[in-house]
């Protein structure tokens, strides 16, 4: 099918569906402008940059017994994807204005749906613009953490301040998982963005999709793509601006 009828399929899904869920994934980032941290050439020159792996360096234990390098690759790394939103998000609010998009779950920390005009989002990963500091619970906004020198402290306690993101090897908060799982339970089509059906992120809760449409939009192939209704194989910002909302 060529891809003109696939996006016209689309439309018709959409404005069948009595509720529709994005799963927004990390092919998202790069349409927005940034490369992820887990892609292999921006791996590589982290590793080459700071001796270490992501994986390590973003976690935990970085934060709590080397704050210091914990966040000077936290602003020079992980806030350089603080970038414009893409159009994409931009045509899903529109949708969600006109009552075709119910929510929007993504594994991304920078809040491009919300950048947009979406208004019920669920950050998996949570956010960058939310910033706590453990002991006192004062909240600080992202410029207090960029402006910082070395290691942001509370101003009222004098603690290391914490981001409100998941580090790796975390556990997710319970609450939006259980409210990811109940959207798509209730979903009658879902619609992937930037990600697989394999996703390490999304995999968990595409499961529990009982819906009628299940969408995947992605520039690249992937062997689990036969496993879905419509697969459109461009970015979708190509897609989206198309279908006319």
């Amino acid at each position: 099918m060529e891809e003109e009828k696939k996006i016209e399929r689309l439309r018709a899904i959409i404005d069948e569906s009595a509720y529709t869920v994005i799963l927004s994934g990390s092919g998202m980032m790069a349409e927005c402008g940034y490369m992820g941290m887990k892609t292999p050439e921006k791996a590589y020159e982290i590793e080459k940059t700071y001796g270490v792996s992501p994986e390590d360096i973003f976690t935990s234990v970085y934060y709590n017994n080397r704050p210091a390098e914990f966040f000077k690759f936290y602003r020079n790394e992980v806030l350089q994807g603080d970038v414009d939103t893409s159009e994409t998000f931009r045509t899903a609010a529109r949708m969600e204005q006109k009552g075709r998009l119910k929510c929007i779950i993504t594994g991304n920390i920078y809040e491009y749906p919300q950048k947009a005009g979406c208004h019920n989002v669920i950050n998996l990963h949570g956010s960058i613009y939310e910033n706590i500091c453990p002991h006192c619970g004062r909240k600080y906004p992202l410029k207090y953490i960029k402006a910082s020198k070395k290691v942001p402290l509370c101003e009222d306690c004098s603690r290391v301040i914490r981001p409100q993101v998941a580090l790796f090897g975390e556990m997710m908060d319970s609450r939006l998982m259980t409210k990811a799982t109940w959207e798509i339970e209730n979903a009658d089509t879902l619609i992937l963005l930037g990600t697989t059906l394999d996703s390490e992120v999304f995999s968990k809760y595409i499961k529990y999709f009982e819906g009628r449409n299940l969408v995947i939009i992605h520039k690249e192939h992937h062997h689990s793509d036969s496993r879905a209704d419509l697969v459109i194989w461009d970015e979708p910002r190509n897609v989206f601006t198309k279908l006319g909302y």
